[in-house]
């Protein structure tokens, strides 16, 4: 792993409908946080659903910027995985650690903060401070950057960790390429990680800690998750640790194979598998 990188700490789900897709996932038993507003530089709004050491975001473009330009340009094409965050305690150096490298073209680190509506009633303030892979190549199409959390506990608030469904943990990613050992081998080298390959599927494992990211092409994603070969497919699919199934039988829209029970969402299948979650 790069020096000040921790292992995977949200996924970044790009939509066009942000209102509508957070109340899709609430229909599923997820808990959506009240939407946030970023800065005015930055011109997006979101949602996450938090779980116990991870989230999914849920972004959407409210006002367009400069430099939301790339998730614009990714909208274009639909709904879907847009960004892998992981987790830095320490964005500056992790930075450095990246140009040192030779990865000259990463950027950062940027500091932004947005207001949140805390548990109670009251208002608080959540702060990051972020740096990013360089936009090309991206593995699968999807970028990179790191998170350093600034105000932890003002992000995971009691609240909203608990979840109808069960739900605990992002436990894999699984990403559709046309090439995937390609793009598998291309997000190790851009996080300095092994690349594992089990037929035809390239697993990029988070150590110490983090869902794993998993890069098949279409007919192995589609058999995984119990689809017809040919039908429209999203570009990823998103596997949550939970500790009983029976807590997400309710809110599954169809059984996959190995008894995953799975729900459509916009630009992304969701899975929830029983298993703890991978200290």
């Amino acid at each position: 792993m790069r020096d000040h990188v921790l292992g995977l700490d949200h996924i970044v789900v790009a939509v066009s409908e942000l209102s509508a897709s957070a109340a899709r996932l609430q229909a599923l038993g997820f808990t959506v946080s009240p939407r946030g507003l970023h800065s005015d530089y930055l011109g997006t709004g979101n949602h996450t659903i938090m779980f116990e050491d991870d989230y999914l975001e849920l972004l959407g473009v409210l006002t367009a910027t400069e430099f939301n330009a790339p998730t614009r340009s990714f909208l274009a094409d639909g709904a879907g995985l847009e960004r892998l965050a992981m987790r830095t305690d320490d964005a500056a150096a992790g930075l450095a650690g990246l140009k040192r490298d030779g990865f000259a073209d990463s950027t950062g680190p940027f500091e932004f903060r947005r207001p949140v509506e805390l548990d109670g009633g009251r208002m608080g303030e959540a702060g990051f401070r972020i740096f990013q892979w360089p936009l090309e190549p991206a593995p699968a199409g999807v970028r990179l950057f790191a998170c350093q959390h600034l105000t932890r506990d003002t992000v995971w608030l009691p609240s909203l960790t608990a979840h109808r469904n069960g739900a605990r943990a992002l436990k894999r990613i699984e990403i559709v390429a046309a090439d995937p050992r390609a793009e598998a081998e291309l997000c190790g080298k851009l996080l300095n990680l092994p690349v594992g390959a089990t037929a035809g599927v390239h697993t990029v494992a988070m150590r110490p800690r983090g869902a794993d990211l998993v890069f098949v092409d279409e007919t192995d994603f589609a058999t995984r998750w119990g689809r017809q070969a040919g039908e429209p497919l999203p570009r990823c699919g998103i596997v949550l640790a939970i500790a009983d199934i029976e807590a997400a039988a309710p809110f599954a829209e169809w059984t996959g194979p190995n008894a995953l029970l799975c729900a459509g969402v916009d630009g992304a299948l969701i899975g929830w598998e029983a298993s703890a979650r991978r200290e």
